[in-house]
């Protein structure tokens, strides 16, 4: 078991409990709106062990899929290319460190700012993948070709080995996943 969850609360909102163990996917229904942001990153923290929950045991720690975002001074007068993005943040020795160049007009030198959501996404996909097989990941920013494409590559890690956590703010992966836990709001 990697992370046993015996229910997660705030003034606001819970988690009912569950349990992540090896060769899970788990969908985190967080709802659309204004706090899924806010919400996502809270979550994000626990499992990630940044931050300690008395109602959560993290026996391994998860790793989330960052997105990428480039100080806007680097991004005018040095942008950081695809080859770079990948020497500094991903281990080289993994296949999954080359996949993004599967995808015909992205080589070496191609500017991870100039990338449109979905090959970005992928490109901090792979970087982590390259690194874990164990994540949490969001879709946001993907349109929904790009998020069910990541979400079949999910599902092909996990079903080799890894595990995940989907934090997401619709219900398009409901049936589609080892568990589906839903975020319930306090009543006032």
């Amino acid at each position: 078991m990697l992370i046993k969850n015996k229910g997660i609360k705030t003034n606001t909102f819970h988690i009912p409990p569950f349990d992540l163990n090896v060769g899970e996917i788990i969908v985190l229904y967080l709802f659309n709106g204004s706090h899924f942001y806010e919400t996502e990153m809270f979550l994000k923290d626990i499992f990630i062990g940044k931050t300690k929950d008395e109602n959560v045991v993290v026996n391994q720690k998860l790793t989330f899929v960052e997105h990428f975002i480039e100080p806007k001074l680097r991004r005018l007068f040095y942008p950081v290319t695809v080859g770079e993005y990948l020497k500094k943040n991903a281990n080289l020795n993994s296949p999954y460190a080359s996949k993004i160049y599967q995808i015909d007009w992205i080589n070496e030198k191609t500017k991870v700012n100039t990338l449109p959501g979905n090959p970005r996404r992928l490109l901090s996909l792979y970087t982590t993948l390259s690194k874990t097989k164990n994540i949490i990941f969001d879709v946001a920013g993907q349109d929904p070709q790009g998020a069910e494409e990541t979400y079949k590559i999910v599902k092909e890690v996990v079903h080799n080995g890894g595990s995940a956590i989907l934090l997401d703010g619709f219900e398009d992966m409901k049936k589609d996943c080892t568990k589906y836990v839903e975020l319930q709001w306090n009543k006032k």
